[in-house]
């Protein structure tokens, strides 16, 4: 039981990053555009409930407490299916996230059309019900482990689903969409914008001449901003995600499932601890946040007075009353 509290202690700790995130980020004073806010408030949330669902619950509380009613089959189907959901909701906010960048950007065109508080709600919520419309199939993926007094026991992977035709489709599918496609994604679009800023600010530079080249120049001020902000983001996503990607598709090309065999593997050991890092990467945008904006880091540090200001406030209040 100590080694359960401990675990539970740190998921906590893992989880408080987050919940900050999304106290600041709903306050609205961190001189952010509402469109960009809508994004970090997906991406802060989406992490969240990876945390609380593949982390908390699935990892601690269903390994450790096999007899609970975690482990009745319908139970376990749905915590296998939120937490796919989790993982994808995650991934593909991030996605949407630089999406928005690119647009803001490197195309002044579309901006005022896209780069809007309507827009990016409308298209959190696309993404949202188009990944609970994907993950169906796993309800029918999984089969009881064990059936005993008519009661269906744990999950296991359904040999007649992943060997039919839908579940091979359904399996190569599910590692385009969180493996290829949004690494695809993020790089291409990060070097558009990387080619995009660069050919403005030697234009700018060009027009703006030697004279006044070392005045402060806001525009360019406010593009690096944001390409810091894009990239500490995207970056960091892609370095947590990248062991768990490459243990993921090596696993597919050859076949080989690594959570049944030796734990002193070598893909095992590459497995488990991609699998850490990604769950790890959950809880790092708040600390790029705190890091690169200085009106954020403010709000943090308000946020984490205002516990000590209410007790003193209350104090002050009882002593004048006696």
């Amino acid at each position: 039981m100590k080694a359960n509290d401990t675990q539970i202690n740190q998921q906590r700790l893992i989880d408080k990053p987050n919940l900050l995130t999304i106290m600041i980020l709903s306050r609205g004073n961190c001189g952010l555009s509402k469109c960009i806010c809508v994004y970090m408030l997906a991406m802060a949330t989406a992490d969240l409930l990876v945390l609380i669902i593949n982390v908390m619950v699935y990892y601690i509380f269903s390994y450790h407490f096999p007899l609970s009613f975690l482990s009745h089959t319908p139970v376990c189907t749905v915590i296998l299916y939120t937490a796919n959901v989790s993982l994808d909701v995650s991934v593909w906010f991030t996605v949407s996230f630089t999406f928005e960048r690119f647009v803001k950007i490197c195309s002044l065109r579309f901006t005022t059309k896209y780069c809007t508080e309507r827009t990016a709600a409308a298209v959190i919520t696309t993404v949202a019900v188009l990944i609970f419309i994907k993950n169906i199939p796993f309800f029918i993926a999984y089969e009881p482990e064990q059936i005993i007094n008519e009661l269906r026991w744990g999950c296991q992977s359904s040999v007649a689903f992943f060997s039919s035709p839908l579940g091979v489709a359904c399996s190569w599918f599910h590692s385009i969409w969180r493996v290829w496609l949004p690494f695809t994604v993020i790089v291409l679009f990060n070097s558009l914008t990387v080619r995009r800023v660069f050919v403005a600010s030697r234009a700018r530079s060009g027009l703006r001449g030697h004279s006044t080249e070392n005045q402060c120049d806001p525009e360019m001020e406010n593009r690096r901003k944001s390409i810091i902000l894009l990239f500490t983001i995207s970056g960091s996503f892609i370095l947590f995600w990248l062991t768990a990607n490459v243990s993921f598709v090596a696993s597919r090309l050859t076949n080989t499932t690594y959570y049944r065999g030796d734990r002193t593997d070598p893909g095992y050991i590459a497995t488990e601890t991609g699998a850490m890092l990604k769950y790890l990467s959950s809880c790092s945008n708040t600390f790029i946040y705190a890091a690169t904006q200085r009106r954020f880091r403010e709000e943090l540090k308000t946020v984490l007075k205002s516990p000590g200001t209410q007790i003193e406030r209350l104090v002050k209040n009882g002593r004048k009353s006696i």
